[in-house]
């Protein structure tokens, strides 16, 4: 069954609830400690914390000092203190003098909803600590998220998934849920679809340049557990101003799914209307006035005070991507993911590696290069390796040993062409007589095979003329009408089939046959409501355009995404987690 077309939009399940747990759990944790105390806190808390209890909430429980946890010797007065730690963290070495009473909790909170349909666990390790390191400690972490979801707002009918943590992390939530079978038992589905997607299974769109509003936002300023710190150029005054970007921004609402291109004229056209909505008091008598300035001055000055800052992002953006050369570098991303130009945009990643533009930014490059070429001829790898460590330094050499590991730069073994690769994986993995994924198949198995996934899947689009980005007309134009994201692509398929039913040659290239599932129960409790909810999580972390494409494919089929990731992630935070040059 196909989902219905451009239906009104359901609404989302009210996922505040979660914050509030996690709120009434901190607190409890306080009170078990009575009169005054010091917290210390690990410091890739302090954020959630932050958004979850405020310095008021904290002082009312007797919190007297916050402390940021660090390697060096604690000094504490009040002999009540409290380490709070999250849940499943390496454990640091912390001396802590003058005390006569300490106690070490576990504030297990695992989900912060950043916005009304984006919800965080807020583990950015997680991406480094499973697809580099291949450490499973997170999958408890995550089938606990999904059991604690379940348990909230009733069964999921329909679970698909693809990749190899997605179904250990299905099979653990799974063996939780028959443990507690009867807390679901009876409930009715709020969210009638569940869609678990490894990052790995599409590292190419998670590589490339962002230029829908919100991602260019945080590829430039870095948002961080749904805020941002926007510094004097963009407040255009002498101090930096954090703020939060979610729903309740109605300047933001308006712009975060935009392409880049769209924003400034939205945005002036905006202030002009604001500009006419002031101008209206000149001819307003006594009472009008006094009616205005009660229900709407305040309104608008909020609305300004946004809208100004949107404008100074905007006007900062511009002014650094000039500087970029930005144009330049989308133009070879985009023969990078069309197959064209193979040898210029080479030659371009080793002059940005020669004028030492970013570390980061040279290392992206190569990756994509890779991934969409299924890895290097051994002369290219050889010689970009070279280059980028004469340019940015030596130390930089086991970087390369990451990436290669985590299939994100690789080097083609000799007499691999694309073709030969992928009649290769297809006969390993038809062959089930071998029983067993052989040696040969293991080295094969960070193969991309980009290329023919992207034509089974129509990933780069056909477009007679020009592209409109202001009247999208697919997924691709969060790319600026060049690719549509693979991994929202897949999603697409799998809900329009409501199986990997005809995706075998697909789930086949992706070397996930073993790990592409679908487990469907009965919709007879479900209403049409909730078959229009779908949750989608991201396991190592999802980027804004691939939020911004989904909720463009919900509104034109008439359902509504939610996002469930491990944490927000972009080109720069994917490439620093696998750098051994700490930056």
């Amino acid at each position: 069954m196909a989902f219905p077309h451009r239906l009104d939009a359901p609404e989302l399940p009210d996922f505040s609830m979660l914050k509030r747990l996690a709120r009434d759990q901190l607190i409890y944790l306080l009170e078990q400690l009575p009169g005054k105390k010091d917290l210390f806190i690990e410091a890739d808390l302090m954020s959630p914390l932050d958004r979850i209890a405020n310095v008021s909430i904290l002082k009312q429980h007797e919190v007297d000092k916050l402390y940021k946890v660090e390697n060096k010797p604690a000094l504490s007065a009040n002999e009540h203190f409290m380490h709070v730690r999250w849940c499943l963290r390496k454990r640091e070495s912390m001396e802590v003098r003058g005390t006569e009473y300490v106690s070490c909790d576990e504030w297990a909170f695992s989900l912060l909803p950043l916005d009304v349909d984006l919800l965080s666990m807020e583990l950015p390790e997680f991406f480094r600590d499973y697809f580099l390191e291949g450490d499973q400690r997170w999958i408890n972490t995550v089938a606990q998220a999904l059991h604690l979801l379940s348990t909230l707002y009733g069964p999921f009918p329909n679970c698909y998934g693809i990749g190899r943590c997605a179904k250990m992390s299905y099979d653990l939530w799974r063996k939780l849920e028959e443990e507690e079978d009867s807390e679901t038992k009876g409930r009715k589905p709020e969210i009638g679809h569940i869609f678990l997607l490894d990052r790995d299974v599409d590292f190419v769109t998670a590589l490339c340049s962002q230029v829908v509003y919100e991602g260019l936002v945080d590829d430039t300023f870095r948002i961080k557990c749904g805020s941002v710190d926007f510094g004097p150029e963009v407040t255009s005054s002498d101090k930096s101003l954090k703020v939060l970007l979610n729903a309740e921004d109605k300047v933001f609402s308006e712009i975060r799914n935009e392409h880049f291109s769209n924003v400034f004229g939205f945005l002036s056209q905006k202030a002009r209307n604001l500009q006419a909505q002031y101008d209206r008091r000149r001819g307003m008598d006594i009472k009008q006035m006094k009616n205005f300035v009660s229900q709407e001055l305040k309104g608008l000055k909020q609305e300004h005070r946004l809208l100004s800052l949107h404008i100074g992002a905007c006007e900062s953006i511009m002014k650094k991507k000039t500087k970029q050369d930005f144009q330049e570098l989308i133009k070879t991303e985009h023969a990078l993911l069309e197959g064209f130009n193979i040898r210029e945009s080479t030659s371009y990643i080793e002059e940005h590696i020669d004028r030492q533009v970013s570390p980061i930014e040279s290392l992206r490059l190569m990756c994509l290069l890779s991934i969409t070429e299924n890895g290097l001829i051994p002369k290219d790898y050889r010689s970009l390796k070279t280059q980028y460590l004469q340019s940015y330094g030596p130390e930089h050499l086991l970087t390369f040993s990451n990436l290669r590991r985590a299939g994100l730069l690789t080097e083609q073994a000799p007499g691999d062409t694309l073709t030969a690769v992928e009649s290769k994986v297809s006969k390993l993995v038809t062959d089930k007589a071998a029983g067993k994924i052989t040696d040969a198949f293991s080295s094969l198995a960070k193969r991309s095979n980009f290329r023919a996934i992207s034509k089974k899947l129509n990933l780069i689009p056909r477009v007679d003329g020009e592209y409109d980005l202001k009247v999208p007309r697919d997924m691709a134009y969060v790319f600026s009408g060049a690719y549509v994201p693979l991994s929202c692509r897949i999603i697409e398929q799998v809900l329009d089939r409501r199986s990997w039913q005809g995706l075998d040659e697909v789930v086949r290239l992706l070397n996930c046959s073993e790990f592409a599932f679908t487990d469907t129960a009965k919709e007879d409790k479900a209403s049409s409501e909730s078959l229009r909810l779908i949750l989608v999580v991201f396991l190592g972390g999802c980027t804004f355009s691939e939020i911004s494409a989904l909720r463009f494919l919900g509104r034109e089929k008439g359902y509504r995404f939610i996002f469930l990731t491990t944490a927000v992630t972009n080109s720069a935070r994917l490439m620093e987690a696998m750098s051994e040059v700490k930056s």
